[in-house]
């Protein structure tokens, strides 16, 4: 049953995207047109204020493009969700992605577990931009995107975890970028080095491969956010750091002598706050009752899991006359760190799915008070102190805001915009390239496209 369960949701979605995706006769795609995403990851808004901070990559792009004021995130301020809204210009309620990976939930009452590496096909429930540039016979390339994996529309890939036997892997082990010791190793090495690494392969892609359109992630910023906090020295080294890499892809652009056919886009997913104190809802379950045993063989009527800043409630069983839900209520209601529970009722608002569509919406979300994250323990003390920095917070908390720059082939110069959507990514892609997202909730940045979009 299970089986026949999962084949058919992967049919539903195969159905669905191949339903929204035009068809390749009605496309007029530019194929001389090339567009470089770079995601700098956990980069906010707030830190460009600063002009102190070292980033005179970022600051030229600015001069000579466009750069927004802020960009709002996706529900939950998380980075797989809001890198899948980044490609569909959907949000959650559509896309269906919550977590850095896919929930499978249990129904014997274990916790639920997320899942990363699960195929893109099963995950993104969303017609993406790599796909319909893929469909209208653009060459497509990802370097650590996410929620990507085994994605069949992607032409040239390196992915978060390499592939020794990879097309690019096996180049860059050819040329002495890289040994296949590293690349089986990889996860063992620093994140400043794995972005480097990353950034090499990107600048192999667009050498050798020169793809239409590039996704490209970056991770520095935000694993040092966590560890230290947000705007802190580590932190400021850390985006000066990855400045240099978006300055290595910018160098490669005009070597290439594609510039005037090149739209660059910068962006991140999501701000950051600074923490102090770190809450487990779980806890609070198991006290009341609500949840039994010990580690592996803890069972519950419900179960909380952390996205950082907010946290989703996952009921195990059904709650036809919502008792259970009435006593996660009372006990959650006025608990320390604890600001708001949100109940379905507002999920639309929030741009999250209704659990009558799929099951990975939650059944409620928690929002955590300025200082507090939320963990998925459930043993241990309540709450506990900590330091360092976290996002997830909900996506109108001006510290969650991201950031978005472009320059390149069209792009106006010295063009500051007020605050938009990261829906409006794939559109804006999709108009430059000539390709079409019908699904999409956001709109192009005619800003952006200047002459282009005259063309």
């Amino acid at each position: 049953m299970k089986i026949f369960l999962i084949n058919l949701r992967n049919l539903c979605v195969l159905l669905l995207c191949l339903g929204a995706m035009p068809s390749a006769g009605k496309l007029s795609a530019n194929k001389d047109r090339v567009v470089v995403i770079i995601s700098l990851d956990g980069f906010p808004a707030y830190a460009l204020d600063n002009p102190r901070l070292p980033v005179p990559t970022l600051r030229k792009l600015a001069q000579e493009g466009v750069i927004a004021e802020s960009m709002r995130p996706v529900n939950p301020t998380v980075t797989w969700p809001n890198h899948t809204s980044l490609v569909t210009g959907v949000d959650p309620s559509e896309h269906d992605v919550l977590f850095n990976g896919l929930l499978t939930r249990f129904t014997n009452g274990r916790q639920p577990v997320v899942e990363p590496w699960r195929d893109k096909d099963i995950l993104v429930r969303s017609p993406t931009i790599y796909d319909a540039a893929h469909e209208a016979g653009l060459t497509t390339a990802q370097v650590d995107w996410v929620a990507i994996h085994g994605a069949k529309t992607i032409t040239w890939q390196f992915p978060e975890i390499p592939d020794i036997n990879g097309t690019i892997e096996r180049e860059m082990i050819a040329d002495g970028t890289v040994t296949e010791e590293q690349l089986r190793t990889f996860e063992q090495s620093s994140q400043a080095w794995q972005d480097q690494i990353w950034t090499n392969a990107a600048l192999r892609i667009l050498k050798e491969h020169q793809p239409n359109l590039l996704l490209f992630h970056l991770l520095t910023v935000d694993d040092t956010n966590h560890e230290y906090g947000p705007i802190s020295d580590a932190s400021i080294s850390a985006m000066a750091l990855v400045d240099g890499h978006v300055n290595e892809v910018l160098t490669a652009i005009q070597k290439l002598d594609i510039v005037d056919r090149t739209m660059v886009i910068v962006v991140s997913d999501h701000g950051f706050r600074t923490i102090k104190h770190k809450i487990c809802p779980n806890v609070l379950l198991r006290r009341a009752g609500l949840i039994e045993g010990v580690q592996s063989e803890a069972k519950g009527k419900a179960w909380v899991l952390s996205t950082g800043g907010t946290a989703m409630v996952y009921l195990t069983k059904p709650d036809p006359d919502g008792e259970i839900t009435r006593k996660l209520r009372t006990i959650l209601t006025g608990a320390e760190g604890i600001e708001q529970i949100l109940g379905k009722e507002d999920f639309g608002q929030l741009g999250l799915p209704s659990p009558n569509s799929t099951d990975q919406a939650p059944d409620l979300v928690l929002a955590a008070a300025q200082g507090y994250m939320f963990s998925s323990d459930s043993e241990g003390d309540y709450v506990s102190t900590v330091n360092g920095g976290t996002h997830g917070y909900l996506n109108n908390d001006p510290k969650m805001q991201s950031i978005f720059l472009a320059w390149g082939a069209g792009v106006p110069h010295g063009i500051r915009l007020g605050p938009i959507s990261n829906l409006d990514v794939a559109p804006t892609i999709a108009a430059f390239l000539g390709v079409e997202m019908k699904r999409a909730q956001g709109h192009s940045i005619e800003q952006v496209l200047g002459a282009v979009a005259r063309k």
